[in-house]
């Protein structure tokens, strides 16, 4: 298990988020909320601590406490509205506040329960457009041919220009059953989606022994990072270690991330030692993650990445590439290199706010910028399609994939002459 140190002004627990590209931790701690003008200030003092932008957005942040607690409040929501006000003003897409039941719907995301159709969202770094990180394999989404970058215009008719990551989600999820229609544009053209909303189902791991011409080699394919990924992962590897295989391929396309745990966790499977990803807040303190030194193998390894593969898995690959541990093949990650934080309140609401940036142990940082592959394959957009609908990722069928193991093939047989 990894101790999470007091990096932070906020007292935090590590928990599992089916969320965005979003490295999440949580707090246990709440505060008392006595009136709506002590939930507002207790919002503001938050911020005021935690907030990776010590100069909140330019704002004199002092001032805008006088003018929100100086207000006269009747209720809860016309606090909770004010509180939005306040929020809005950090021009933070990743910062937001969640009144109860839009809270009790996100611990339901965190707990893995999940309904819709199976789209992680994400804000177009240049366009600030919204934007598909990944479609979750199986899902509507998934099935209907929706791939990553394509941008969503419109949710039901609604135009999605200015509308948070958040109210974004909370329109495209319901009911199972229900039906929830998107309206997408990929490049040039704009492309119409009605999708019936399902329970959203999280494979964390699969894996299998591959006979290649190099030998046997394993595949595995993470998805995304739950709470039960590292222990699936930890089985996979084992198991594959078992069958004696010569080399790994691990497939982090499409995986929005998740659990920041978790990919401390598995980046430790790989390395022998040395840092993993180094969190530095708006004093500048860094806190700093390393290997454990107890890695499961050190037989070659390839990694697949793509423009779907964003926070926790860059942490993941980052770190691999920056130690040479891993060949890196696909195109340019995602690039989300901020770590959010929940502060639950007394009421039931909750503030989710950005506490830090991340960089990998060479200090690179990767926030709207993504991590390069070592090895550059494109796909095109009719070949990613074939893929999705012919279920054929993971093959030889998949170009990514081919040109994976071929560099594979290159690295055992490199290891092989040198222990001979």
């Amino acid at each position: 298990m990894f101790k999470q140190k007091s990096l932070f002004n906020i007292k935090l627990t590590i928990i599992a988020a089916i969320l965005v590209g979003t490295n999440l931790y949580i707090s246990t701690a709440q505060g008392k909320a006595e009136s709506p003008q002590k939930l507002v200030d207790d919002v503001w003092q938050i911020l005021d601590n935690s907030y990776v932008d010590s100069s909140f957005n330019h704002q004199d942040w002092k001032a805008i406490r006088q003018q929100y607690i100086s207000r006269s409040y009747t209720s809860k929501e016309q606090a909770y509205r004010a509180i939005e006000e306040m929020v809005a003003k950090l021009g933070d897409r990743y910062t937001t506040f969640y009144n109860p039941q839009q809270f009790q719907a996100l611990n339901s995301d965190l707990s893995g329960n999940l309904t819709g159709v199976g789209v992680e969202l994400g804000e177009n770094k240049k366009t600030q457009a919204l934007t598909v990180v990944a479609p979750i394999e199986g899902t509507p989404a998934f099935k209907a041919g929706i791939l990553p970058d394509d941008i969503i215009t419109q949710i039901n008719g609604e135009t999605t220009k200015g509308m948070k990551l958040e109210d974004a989600v909370k329109r495209i999820s319901g009911p199972v059953g229900t039906n929830v229609v998107l309206t997408i544009l990929r490049g040039s053209q704009s492309k119409i989606f009605n999708l019936t909303r399902a329970n959203i189902a999280i494979y964390p791991v699969t894996y299998s022994m591959r006979t290649t011409s190099a030998g046997k080699i394993g595949y595995i394919r993470l998805p995304q990072f739950t709470r039960t990924a590292s222990a699936e992962m930890r089985q996979a590897i084992q198991a594959l270690e078992k069958q004696q295989v010569q080399g790994y391929v691990l497939d982090l396309r499409s995986d929005p991330g998740g659990l920041l745990e978790a990919s401390l966790q598995i980046a430790s499977m790989w390395l022998k030692q040395g840092g993993i990803v180094s969190l530095v807040n708006r004093d500048k303190v860094r806190e700093s993650y390393n290997a454990t030194g107890h890695p499961l193998t050190n037989k070659p390894l390839v990694i697949l990445i793509d423009k779907g593969s964003a926070s926790a898995s860059e942490i993941l690959a980052g770190a691999l590439q920056d130690d040479n541990r891993a060949t890196l093949v696909g195109t340019r990650s995602f690039g989300k290199g901020l770590v959010q934080a929940v502060e639950p309140l007394e009421d039931g609401s909750a503030l989710k706010l950005t506490i830090a940036k991340y960089y990998t142990p060479k200090g690179r940082d990767i926030n709207h910028i993504g991590i390069a592959p070592n090895i550059t394959v494109e796909l095109t957009e009719a070949q990613q399609k074939a893929l999705l609908q012919n279920r054929t990722l993971g093959t030889s069928a998949d170009p990514q994939y081919a040109s994976a193991v071929a560099d594979l093939s290159q690295l055992i047989q490199s290891r092989t002459a040198k222990q001979n």
